[in-house]
């Protein structure tokens, strides 16, 4: 078993898990229901990459706001990533739930514990 992250490694490790999931959301429509041999295997490899950094994160930080970090950061991304790469709706309403998840996630980071 690994020592446990230092708490600024832990965010570090919560952040690229997250990035990693907005990666992996965008492999799955690539992947086309896992017909397409490459981006499924890519689809696959991200997936255990962000569990194991998101396993390796909540060793340190709190479970509750770990994993409210890292579904705001994979929420927020893949509707970046949705309206960049297939041209998904991007009006204010979505850009204001976005900015909302953002905010709520620097108050977590920013709370005690």
């Amino acid at each position: 078993m690994s020592a446990p992250l230092s708490p600024t490694l832990a965010w570090v490790a919560l952040i690229a898990a997250g990035l990693l999931d907005v990666a992996w959301a965008i492999t799955l429509k690539y992947a086309e229901g896992y017909t397409r041999p490459a981006w499924t295997l890519t689809s696959l490899a991200l997936l255990g990459a962000f569990v194991f950094l998101l396993g390796r994160a909540m060793q340190a930080l709190p479970i509750g706001t770990a994993y409210a970090v890292w579904t705001g950061i994979g929420a927020c991304g893949t509707v970046l990533m949705g309206a960049t790469l297939f041209g998904e709706a991007l009006d204010p309403a979505r850009l204001g739930g976005i900015a909302l998840v953002l905010a709520g996630i620097v108050v977590l980071k920013l709370a005690p514990g």
